[in-house]
């Protein structure tokens, strides 16, 4: 479920009060078209073209109107269609219910307010006291200047008299006055229109009571705006005009600006639309764009909860405007499915669309280190889409602590493999947005699987799966790790936890909340599922648990994952470990997966009819069975480091013993019945010998071969240990104490041999007997860890 799907249908949605627009002039109007996208005359008018403005702007309008992209096809589908029907276009995909008309400003040929009423269902007038003075000085004009020449009033003196009696004439009747601040008049003096100097005009007692609004957000001075309108209770602001002439990085952070401290019931929209319908449409829909990103990182930011942000929406877009001006619109009726420029309402769009430069290429090698070439954009959708890019074979008998072949492997420097894409995963990076990421197959050449690919192994025994028994694998991740962050100790960097509070601890939550929303946000942006979130016993440790998805997906997904949780940790100063045991003397940190089996997308590990006494049914007894026989084998690839083996230790809840149990949390195998399944039911089995060094298709391409093996056999589960194993030792014994005694196990085990391949097996337990050498010989090693898991 997406978090933001509420406030993307209530942008989408809104009704939107235009609080500051002009007149639309005839399509033979003398005023230049160029001049929608830009506030030049002119020469400088010339150079409209090349602004961010013109070519974002012009797509837009091109795409409303189903024409070419260029200036030559636009205005040629305005001359055809006439001045009303791309009124009537413009405005409808607006979403405009009301809109205010300045309508003061002389424009060539431009239509009166009444004709705009053909097209809003409410339309007002603003008074523009520039254009009563103006009137005023009129018969001077015709008289001192006979041929036509403009009057510009330039007198200090006289501009403040004129100006103090229309906040006198504005007061009487309750009425607010609009200002022009920051840009907007190309023939200001930019200097002079910073707001801060209304500071005298705010603070006199006559006045306090005539409200104030600071329109075109009164750009580049949004900051001081926002101080005024916090300051001062009459100050309000519009950012018409700033939105949508500025870039979008640019619009995007004049609204949030505006927002750092003014009041939300003071900021409101307006598109100051001028002259062509094309302005009115650009205004609303950049608008809609930029309150959703700004509100959204909002919520991202932990600022706004999304009924906070949903109330914003209301306020900015129509809501403060109706209140202020004292409207009673005319609401119109937002048919979404019929409105003109469908393209205006693609809300995932609404955020900024940064120009992609890298692709980062993803593989997990044997020893669960995350890897990734980068390569440029260009080149990547050139070439390396169907040729890959090219990779030493010696790649997968890397161990954790060399990046070089482990003895023992049969991989050396000789030979390469090509890492190819798998297009379907590829997606943008949520904490570096000018960069995708896609995961890779290891291939011979193209089209060509390497018998070493985790990916291609995992592909491999799911068709087994499927080919011999019709079922799939289903399953999903509980990802434990540590944040910690850097203290300098006697001169020396130190890692201490983040927190020391206890399990599904408020205040650890509370205090981790922003770096969680970041995380959820992202992992959301991925299409991954977050099921729940706590603290975990260890100090600092927390867990995510994933949504339930198929074998494949689970493992992408989880690759994706802790990518997310140590690049957010990494951005808020905090290094997030999966390490299996990252201080002797705490918690240990798994990776428990869940396993049920489905056919025909049902879930058949659930009994019917009580067909067995444990409340699975028949096939889901045999494959659970199959995965207990071959555990010890298992381990070889879900706890693939000595280290791993400090945290599988009895009376930890990490199943150090060799047998399982109904929602026994000290069994390696737990079966589970969530809510919702039948009483009594087991929906699916927990493996809690899994943790955060493992390449996650290894781990569950073991599971699968071992389930196919105890499908296979028809294989019968032992009796259940419904206690503490440690306290029944006569009854059990324990799993592997050690990665030499996994790997062991796994040289004896000719299921795994036979499902996963002689060769891959082979480098596994080369790259595994690597880590036992170079570990019992190096110590203190393991603390580097933290760095790689």
């Amino acid at each position: 479920m997406d978090r933001f799907a509420e406030l993307k249908a209530a942008i989408k949605t809104a009704e939107l009060v235009d609080a500051h627009a002009h007149n639309i002039v005839a399509v033979d109007s003398a005023f230049p078209f160029l001049n929608c996208f830009s506030e030049a005359a002119g020469d400088a008018l010339s150079y409209a073209p090349h602004t961010i403005n013109f070519k974002r702007s012009l797509k837009e309008i091109a795409e409303l109107y189903g024409s070419e992209i260029s200036l030559s096809a636009v205005q040629e589908y305005r001359a055809n269609s006439g001045v009303e029907a791309i009124t009537a276009k413009c405005l409808k995909a607006a979403g405009i219910s009301t809109v205010l008309i300045d309508d003061g400003l002389e424009l060539d040929k431009k239509h009166d307010i009444e004709w705009h009423k053909a097209f809003v269902p409410y339309v007002g007038r603003i008074l523009r006291i520039e254009g009563v003075a103006e009137q005023i000085l009129d018969e001077y004009d015709r008289f001192m200047f006979p041929a036509g020449s403009p009057t510009r009033i330039e007198n200090k003196n006289f501009i403040d008299h004129i100006f103090i009696h229309a906040l006198e004439v504005a007061q009487c009747f309750d009425l607010p006055m609009q200002i022009h601040t920051g840009f907007g008049d190309k023939d200001l003096d930019l200097r002079l229109s910073n707001p801060l100097h209304l500071r005298s005009l705010l603070e006199d007692s006559r006045f306090k009571k005539c409200r104030i609004v600071l329109l075109h957000a009164s750009y580049p001075f949004t900051k001081e705006a926002s101080f005024l309108a916090s300051l001062y209770p009459q100050v309000y602001l519009d950012f018409g005009l700033a939105v949508p002439k500025l870039s979008f990085h640019g619009m995007l952070s004049s609204v949030k600006e505006l927002l750092e401290l003014a009041p939300i019931k003071k900021v409101m929209f307006s598109t100051d639309g001028y002259a062509f319908p094309e302005t009115f449409y650009l205004g609303a829909k950049k608008s809609r764009e930029i309150v959703f990103a700004v509100l959204r990182d909002a919520c991202i930011d932990g600022d706004l909860s999304i009924p906070e942000a949903l109330d914003a929406v209301k306020d900015i877009f129509s809501k403060n405007s109706l209140e202020l001006y004292k409207i009673k619109s005319a609401s119109m009726s937002l048919d979404l499915d019929k409105m003109t420029g469908s393209s205006f309402l693609k809300i995932d769009d609404y955020s900024p669309t940064p120009v992609i430069t890298f692709v980062r290429i993803m593989w997990v090698d044997a020893s669960g280190q995350h890897r990734c070439r980068v390569i440029p954009k260009k080149r990547f959708y050139d070439l390396v889409t169907k040729n890959g890019v090219g990779l030493t074979c010696a790649s997968m008998g890397m161990s954790s602590h060399m990046d070089g072949p482990a003895d023992e492997t049969n991989l050396t420097g000789v030979g390469e493999i090509r890492l190819i894409p798998a297009m379907q995963t590829k997606c943008q990076i949520p904490w570096a947005k000018e960069q995708e990421m896609v995961l890779a197959d290891m291939q011979l050449k193209p089209g060509v699987p390497w018998e070493y690919c985790p990916r291609e192994a995992l592909r491999r025994v799911s068709k087994i799966l499927k080919d011999e028994f019709n079922l799939v694998m289903n399953a999903g991740f509980e990802n434990e790790f540590y944040l910690l962050r850097s203290m300098l100790m006697d001169g020396e960097e130190k890692w201490v936890p983040f927190d020391k509070t206890p399990y599904c601890s408020t205040s650890s939550f509370d205090a981790a909340f922003p770096l969680f929303h970041e995380i959820v946000a992202s992992l959301q942006s991925l299409n991954i599922v977050v099921e729940q979130l706590h603290a975990e016993a260890g100090n600092g440790q927390f867990e995510i648990a994933l949504g339930y998805t198929t074998c494949e997906a689970a493992a992408d997904n989880l690759v994706f994952t802790r990518e997310v949780v140590r690049a957010v940790a990494r951005k808020h100063g905090l290094l997030a470990t999966f390490v299996p045991k990252y201080k002797l003397d705490d918690i240990g940190s798994g990776s428990h997966v869940h396993i049920s089996l489905s056919e025909n997308g049902e879930n058949v590990f659930i009994a019917h009819g009580g067909s067995t006494k444990y409340g699975m049914s028949k096939i889901g007894e045999e494959f659970m069975a199959g995965v207990l026989s071959h555990l010890p084998s298992i381990l070889a690839f879900t706890a693939p480091v000595p280290n791993s083996y400090d945290r599988i230790q009895p009376n930890t809840w990490s199943g150090a013993y060799h047998c399982w149990g109904p929602e026994n949390r000290e069994a390696p195998l737990r079966t589970a019945c969530p809510p919702g399944t039948p009483d009594g039911s087991v929906s699916n089995f927990e493996i809690k010998v899994v943790d955060g060094c493992a390449n996650p298709y290894l781990a569950l391409a073991s599971v699968l071969a071992a389930g196919i093996d105890g499908l296979r056999r028809h294989a019968s589960l032992p009796e259940p240990i419904e206690d503490n194993p440690d306290n029944v030792k006569d009854k059990v014994r324990r799993l592997p104490k050690s990665l030499s005694e996994s790997v062991e196990a796994l040289v004896k085990d000719q299921v795994m041999r036979d499902l996963l391949g002689e060769k891959l097996l082979v480098a596994i337990k080369g790259v595994r007997k690597a880590e036992i050498k170079y570990y019992s010989e190096n110590k203190d090693a393991w603390k580097n860890l933290i760095h790689k898991y």
